[in-house]
């Protein structure tokens, strides 16, 4: 019964306060890009905050962050990873799904921020338009974060990586940073749990590599965590 009430007061501080959040970056987008950041980096860190206050989840580091132009691949298993990019690493570049784009507001913010469209049918034009967009955002020394399986997988299963993955990296040419995370025991469910969640974060995989060998290499650091469940 404690959980459910926990969750509750999660649900609704999160969700009555985002909106503010949301509004203020629509408003300063159109002033200044450095307001922008502030006002997305401040909501994912109020979720943190949340987090932490209603349901008891504490983050955990292990491993060396590597800011500038570096390629993130982060296992996915819940919505957490997601929202905490922008509070996890300084100024990121994350590739979406297309279809976010398209929502009203949030999808210009998310242009003007500096998200990457994924538009996965849509072959060689799409992956052209995206290494583009990504060489573009690397230039300028930020890091470009990317979920290589390309969709939420249950903690402890292995995901085949994306076509398109190695495509990207052959074609960027920065260095990889493998990202395990796991998420899912805690986050992934309605009701939140308490605990820790980990991030590990592997060593850079240099550019260059065959393409089964970045695979391999980037698919064993991710699911580094599969055998640890959130504390």
């Amino acid at each position: 019964m404690m959980l459910f009430f926990r969750n509750l007061a999660f649900y609704l501080v999160f969700y009555l306060f985002s909106p503010v959040y949301i509004i203020a970056s629509v408003v300063v987008m159109y002033v200044s890009v450095p307001l922008l950041r502030k006002c997305v980096r401040g909501w994912c860190n109020f979720h943190r905050w949340c987090l932490r206050v209603f349901i008891g989840i504490e983050i955990r580091i292990e491993g060396e962050k590597h800011d500038g132009p570096v390629f993130y691949a982060i296992k996915h298993e819940s919505f957490f990873e997601a929202i905490d990019a922008p509070a996890n690493f300084n100024w990121p570049a994350p590739f979406a799904k297309k279809e976010l784009f398209l929502i009203p507001a949030w999808g210009w913010a998310a242009k003007v921020y500096g998200c990457v469209p994924v538009a996965r049918t849509e072959g060689a034009k799409a992956l052209r338009a995206m290494v583009a967009a990504a060489k573009k955002l690397s230039a300028q020394g930020r890091p470009l974060v990317i979920f290589p399986e390309g969709t939420r997988m249950p903690h402890g299963q292995r995901g085949e990586l994306r076509a398109g993955f190695a495509g990207l990296y052959k074609l960027i040419g920065v260095p990889v940073v493998p990202v395990a995370v796991n998420s899912g025991p805690l986050y992934h469910h309605r009701l939140k749990r308490p605990g820790v969640i980990t991030y590990r974060f592997g060593e850079p995989i240099p550019p260059g590599l065959p393409r089964a060998e970045v695979e391999a290499r980037v698919t064993e650091a991710i699911n580094s965590l599969n055998d640890t469940p959130a504390a």
